[in-house]
């Protein structure tokens, strides 16, 4: 990137000029060779997404890109579009969010071709009644994708566990169970709570929660609730204050975790040595979900910059790099992941025998799966989950707009 020290110069010496024309020049470097994009990524996450940055500067000489970096996403987010203050691109943290800024004006259209993606990432980085033909105006694309619905295990301490999560309620099995996440703590329960629900009642049934047309404090929002507190039993003990990276380390002593496979900080080598192992749910359907990247401005080097990470290549380059990502750009064959684990989720992306259906929370209005995390919280604390279910209700019908003419959350690939 520029230093502060090789712009001086320039900014004098065109100082000087303006001084000397009195006109109305800007100063200091073109102003499209700069392009901030807003991530929350750190880490192994983080160093996977520079490797691509740094890739992209070096074949396109004169554009800088510069990473700004925050936990909070949404919140940062939220006040540089209300101070008209936005960064060239953001990681959009849902796909709620994308809606959310489409509808009032600060997310622009891409000129990106993403018809290798597969459904539903497709589509819901997509605005039209023709997004699920593949025929809409794209605004966000799928960078990186994750199926959460697997339950890990150390396979040198664990025998390989039921499929039928009914049967994991069996006590011989403690969950690595940690709820802590910054800003965006509770989403491990919201993720286990969606797929119970999807497991055990469907899509239609999943569908119509995450689209807010159905009660969270009766049926089977309710039901899958409390199933989850069934089946994590003991484990929901100071879960709140576990950091939910922490919570994974302790494995083998406990038993099993719950989420993406980006999410349980294995140690690579031991993942390819086949040590972490997982199954998937019974029935053929998944939940998934996806960082999308959004652009904010006019900048012209922003648009090189997106259509480079949604490239075939450079996704080829992302998911093998540190933090396990996977692609949902159906190019990227499961033989090009170095990682034979990695590789055979990804491979659950490339077949129609999977329903592949996105993150409720991800699909809901921001402020509601703001809610749903924070119940999720006080519901491992102890409290009661009725009244937490019935503030939830409340709380969907202030805020949540029913998706019925958005793109479908669920669909074979």
């Amino acid at each position: 990137m520029r230093s502060t020290r090789r712009l001086t110069a320039p900014l004098v010496r065109c100082a000087l000029v303006l001084g000397l024309l009195l006109a109305p020049v800007a100063c200091g470097e073109p102003a499209d060779s700069k392009v901030t994009i807003m991530v929350p990524w750190s880490g192994k996450e983080f160093e996977a997404f520079y490797a691509v940055v740094e890739a992209f500067e070096r074949s396109h000489p004169g554009i800088d890109v510069e990473p700004q970096v925050t936990r909070a996403l949404t919140q940062q987010l939220d006040a540089a579009v209300a101070a008209d203050a936005e960064p060239d691109l953001a990681v959009l943290p849902s796909v709620g969010a994308i809606a959310k800024y489409q509808q009032e004006g600060a997310l622009r259209r891409l000129d990106v071709d993403t018809s290798d993606y597969v459904q539903p990432f497709r589509g819901l980085g997509m605005h039209s009644t023709s997004a699920t033909t593949g025929t809409g105006d794209v605004y966000a694309v799928p960078v990186k994708a994750d199926v959460k619905s697997l339950v890990w295990y150390d396979a040198t301490a664990t025998a390989k566990p039921p499929a039928d999560w009914a049967a994991l309620r069996s006590r011989h099995y403690t969950w690595c169970l940690g709820l802590e996440s910054g800003p965006t703590s509770g989403w491990p329960g919201a993720d286990w709570i969606a797929d119970l629900l999807l497991a055990g009642k469907g899509v239609d049934a999943y569908t119509a929660w995450a689209s807010g047309d159905a009660r969270w404090d009766k049926g089977p929002v309710h039901g899958a609730w409390i199933a989850w507190g069934d089946l994590v039993g003991n484990a929901v003990k100071n879960a709140a204050r576990t950091d939910f990276r922490a919570a994974v380390r302790q494995m083998p002593t406990c038993s099993l975790g719950h989420g993406t496979l980006s999410a349980m900080d294995f140690d690579a080598a031991q993942v390819r040595k086949r040590r972490y192992l997982y199954v998937s749910p019974p029935g053929r359907t998944l939940q998934v979900s996806a960082d999308f990247v959004g652009k904010f401005t006019g900048n012209g080097s922003a648009d090189e910059f997106i259509a480079y990470l949604a490239s075939t290549p450079a996704q080829r380059m992302w998911v093998n790099r540190p933090g396990f990502a996977l692609s949902a750009d159906r190019q990227v064959a499961v033989a090009d992941y170095d990682d034979p684990v990695q590789g055979g989720i990804a491979g659950m992306f490339h077949t129609s025998a999977y329903t592949l259906c996105f993150s409720a929370a991800d699909a809901m209005d921001p402020d509601v799966s703001a809610a749903f995390y924070r119940a999720v919280l006080e519901y491992a604390d102890g409290a009661p989950e009725g009244p937490l279910l019935k503030a939830l209700d409340k709380v969907q019908a202030a805020l949540g707009l029913a998706r019925s003419k958005s793109p479908p959350l669920c669909a074979a690939p």
